[in-house]
C-alpha cells in the first residue's frame, strides 16, 4: 500500500508547490514589485493582459479588419467552453477590457452581456472566471497579499480565536496599500518601483479590519511604520479560486422575499462578538459576501436585472466608487470586474422602468447575439456530436450542418433587395461565393437587418433534438432526415415559439434544408461516381485555357500537337449549358470568371477550380453526364442489379464510404434516395 502512496506522490511537483505558496518579508515583496511590477496591475489590467497573452490572430471579412483571440478556443479546457462565430463581439469586450485597464472610465462601469438564452453569456463569462483563476497560478499572474503575524499578547485577537496570533487580511489587499496614502506615491518613486511600461499605481485604503489593527499598532510603536510592517507583516502569494471563494464571485438572485444585501456586502458574526465585545468591531464581521470575496478578481451577476433595488444601490456604488458599503462599517475600496450577464425580456423591463436611468447609466451593454454563420454554428455540434464523441453510433455527413442549417436560418430576417433567397443570404454570409453579388453585398444585408441574431432557435433546443435522434435510431447510423423530424416534431411543444405564424416559419425552412441537403447528396453521388479529382482539374485547367483566349481573342495551343487552334467552343459550352449559363449570356460568365480570377491573383490566392461554386459545380456536371451511364440507376432503384452494374455500383460507395465520411449503413440509404432522384431524370440541383 505504501508503494502506491509513493508512486501518487512522486506525481507531485514540490517546486511549483512551493513557487505558489511564496511567503516572505515586506521587504521581500518589495524586491518582487521592483523586479516584476506587474503582480500590483489592478483587476482590469490582469483580465486584459490574460486575454491577450492567450494570443490573437487578424483576417479580413467583409473589406474589416477582425481580431480573433485564442483565449476563447478555451485551449486550457480541451475546447469544452470555447466560444464560436462571436469574434465581432468578443473584439467589442476586449476593447472595453483594454480602455478600462488604461483608466479610461470602462472600470467604473457594470459589463453587460446581452442576448437571447442560449447566445454564449454565461459561457463567456465562465471563460473569464476560469481563465483569471488558471491566470493567477502563472508566473506572469502571480499576485499577493498579506497576513498580520505575532499578535499575541497585543489584545489584537482573542486568545479564543483560530491561527495563534495570526489575522489574514480578509479581502485579500494589495500589500502596498500597507504604506499610508498621504506618502505612499512618493514612496513608489524614491523606490523605483516600477517603469515607464509598467508604472506602479495603488490606489485605494485596507478594509476596515486590516484598517482597525494597523492603527492599533501605529499607536502601539508610537508611529513607527517600520516596525509594524517588520514585526507583524507576512506577504504571501495567493491563488484566484472560485470553490474556495478568494478573487472570484458569483452572485445568482433568489426569489424576492429572500434576498439580503448582506449576501454581497458580508454579515456580522454573532460567535465573534463574544470576544470583541462589540458588533461594531470589525474583527467580528464576516467581510465575505460576494463583493468582498471577488476583491482583486472578477465578481459575475446572473441574471443581473433580476437583482432587488436594494442590491442596486450596491451594485451602482461598487461600479462608479469601487467602493462598497459593508454594515456598521465605512465605505470600503474595492477592485474588481463587475460582469452580468440577462436576456432581451429583463433588459426591456429595465428600459421601460424610467427609477433605473442610473443603472442604465454605469452599465456597458455588449450584444452577445446568435451566430450567423454556418460554419461556426456547425461547430458548436460538432463539439458534442462529432465522429469519435458518439460512443457505438455513427453520424452520417452533413448531419450537423443540416441540423446548423436550419438553426442559422431561423435567425436570419428576410432579404428585402438583392433579389435573394434566404438560403442563398445564409451561403452569402458563411463566405460562399455567389454569382453577381460581393463583399458590399454582405456588407450592405447586415447593415439593413435590424435584429439579426437576436431572434431565432437557440443552440440548446438542437442539441437536445439531435440528443434525442440519437437515443431512438437503432441502426447505429444518424443521418440528417432523422435529426429535421425530430426538429420538426418538437416544434409542436416549443416553449419559446409565442405564434402560429412562427412555428410555421421555422417548419417551412425544415423543408427548405431538406431540398438543400437533396442537393448535396446528389452532387456528392456524381462526384464519387466521376471520381477523379485530377480528371476534374484536368478538365478545369482545359476550360479556363479556352475561357482566356476567347476573352482575349487568342488562340489555344494544343497540348498534344503545339499548334495553335481557336478556342474549343463546343467544351465550354458543354459545362456552361449544365448550370444554365444561356448562350446570350455566355460572353458575361466567361467575363465573370476571368475577373473571379484575377481578383484572387491581387490578393496573393491561386485560382483552383473549386474556388469557385459554380464553375465546380458545372464541372462536376459535365463529367458525371460523360460517365453517368455506367451506371443504370433504374436498376438500383428496382433492387434487379446484373453482376457488373453491381461492381460499379459498390465502387461507388466505396469512394463515398473512403473519400466522405459514410459508413456501409448512410452510404447504401443515400446512394438508394439518390437513385431514386436520378432514375426520375432529376440529374441537375
Amino acid at each position: 500500500m505504501a508503494q502506491m502512496i509513493e508512486r501518487i506522490a512522486a506525481l507531485q511537483d514540490y517546486d511549483q508547490y512551493r513557487d505558489l505558496h511564496w511567503e516572505g518579508s515586506f521587504e521581500d515583496y518589495l524586491q518582487i514589485v521592483r523586479e516584476r511590477p506587474t503582480v500590483t496591475r489592478n483587476a482590469f489590467q490582469r483580465l486584459y493582459d490574460m486575454v491577450i497573452g492567450a494570443g490573437q490572430e487578424e483576417y479580413i471579412d467583409n473589406k474589416k479588419k477582425i481580431v480573433r483571440y485564442g483565449f476563447f478556443r478555451d485551449d486550457t479546457g480541451s475546447g469544452r467552453d470555447a466560444v464560436f462565430g462571436l469574434d465581432i463581439q468578443l473584439m467589442r469586450l476586449v476593447t472595453v477590457l483594454r480602455a478600462a485597464a488604461e483608466g479610461y472610465g470602462p472600470e467604473r462601469r457594470v459589463i453587460l452581456l446581452h442576448g437571447p438564452v442560449g447566445s454564449s453569456k454565461s459561457t463567456i463569462a465562465r471563460l473569464l472566471k476560469k481563465g483569471i483563476e488558471d491566470y493567477s497560478r502563472t508566473p506572469e499572474g502571480a499576485l499577493y497579499t498579506f497576513t498580520w503575524v505575532n499578535l499575541e499578547g497585543t489584545g489584537l485577537v482573542s486568545d479564543k480565536s483560530e491561527g495563534g496570533g495570526a489575522f489574514p487580511c480578509p479581502m485579500h489587499e494589495e500589500p502596498l496599500r500597507l504604506i499610508p496614502q498621504e506618502w505612499r506615491a512618493r514612496a513608489i518613486k524614491e523606490l523605483e518601483l516600477g517603469n515607464e511600461r509598467h508604472p506602479v499605481r495603488v490606489d485605494g485604503d485596507l478594509d476596515p479590519a486590516c484598517r482597525f489593527i494597523f492603527k492599533s499598532l501605529m499607536e502601539r510603536y508610537k508611529g513607527d511604520w517600520s516596525r509594524v510592517v517588520s514585526n507583524h507583516i507576512r506577504v504571501r502569494r495567493i491563488l484566484l479560486s472560485e470553490k474556495d471563494r478568494v478573487g472570484i464571485g458569483t452572485f445568482q438572485p433568489k426569489d424576492e422575499k429572500n434576498q439580503d444585501s448582506t449576501e454581497l456586502t458580508g454579515d456580522i458574526n454573532y460567535r465573534k462578538i463574544a470576544e470583541y465585545g462589540s458588533d461594531s468591531d470589525p474583527r467580528a464581521f464576516n467581510f465575505d459576501g460576494e463583493f468582498n470575496i471577488a476583491n482583486r478578481g472578477i465578481v459575475e451577476f446572473v441574471e443581473v436585472l433580476k437583482l432587488d433595488v436594494a442590491f442596486l444601490y450596491d451594485l451602482l456604488g461598487a461600479s462608479q466608487e469601487h467602493r462598497i458599503k459593508p454594515k456598521k462599517f465605512a465605505q470600503t475600496d474595492i477592485d474588481e470586474v463587475i460582469l452580468g450577464h440577462t436576456n432581451e425580456a429583463e433588459y426591456k423591463k429595465l428600459l421601460a422602468n424610467e427609477f433605473m436611468e442610473a443603472l442604465r447609466d454605469r452599465t456597458i451593454k455588449i450584444d452577445v447575439p446568435y451566430i450567423t454563420r454556418l460554419a461556426e454554428e456547425t461547430r458548436i455540434y460538432a463539439k458534442d456530436f462529432s465522429q469519435g464523441k458518439v460512443r457505438g453510433k455513427h453520424v452520417a455527413p452533413h448531419t450537423l450542418e443540416m441540423a446548423a442549417m436550419w438553426a442559422v436560418l431561423t435567425r436570419l430576417e428576410d432579404p428585402k433587395k438583392h433579389n435573394l433567397t434566404l438560403l442563398q443570404k445564409l451561403k452569402l454570409y458563411d463566405g460562399k461565393v455567389l454569382p453577381g453579388y460581393t463583399q458590399d453585398t454582405v456588407k450592405e444585408l447586415r447593415k439593413d437587418s435590424r435584429r439579426e441574431g437576436m431572434d431565432g432557435v437557440s443552440p440548446r433546443y438542437v442539441q437536445d433534438k439531435i440528443s434525442n435522434a440519437l437515443v431512438k435510431e437503432e441502426e447505429g447510423c444518424l443521418n440528417p432526415f432523422m435529426v429535421m423530424n425530430e426538429l420538426e416534431k418538437g416544434l409542436r411543444t416549443h416553449s419559446l415559439i409565442t405564434s402560429d405564424e412562427q412555428r410555421k416559419r421555422y417548419a417551412d425552412l425544415i423543408s427548405v434544408v431538406k431540398r438543400e441537403y437533396e442537393d448535396v447528396v446528389k452532387n456528392e453521388v456524381q462526384r464519387a461516381i466521376s471520381a477523379d479529382e485530377g480528371e476534374i482539374a484536368k478538365l478545369a485547367a482545359n476550360y479556363v485555357d479556352n475561357v482566356r483566349a476567347h476573352t482575349l481573342k487568342e488562340k489555344v495551343k494544343n497540348r498534344y500537337t503545339g499548334r495553335d487552334e481557336e478556342p474549343d467552343e463546343r467544351l465550354m459550352r458543354s459545362i456552361e449549358e449544365k448550370i444554365d449559363v444561356a448562350e446570350s449570356r455566355k460572353d458575361d460568365f466567361r467575363r465573370e470568371i476571368m475577373n473571379f480570377i484575377g481578383a484572387l491573383a491581387l490578393e496573393g490566392k491561386k485560382f483552383n477550380y473549386d474556388t469557385n461554386d459554380r464553375l465546380r459545380r458545372a464541372l462536376e456536371l459535365k463529367l458525371f453526364e460523360d460517365k453517368k451511364d455506367t451506371i443504370k440507376f433504374t436498376s438500383v432503384v428496382s433492387n434487379v442489379v446484373d453482376r457488373d452494374t453491381q461492381e460499379k455500383i459498390d465502387a461507388v460507395k466505396t469512394r463515398m464510404i473512403r473519400n466522405y465520411g459514410y459508413c456501409e449503413i448512410c452510404a447504401k440509404n443515400v446512394l438508394d434516395f439518390v437513385s431514386s432522384i436520378f432514375a426520375r431524370g432529376d440529374v441537375k440541383a
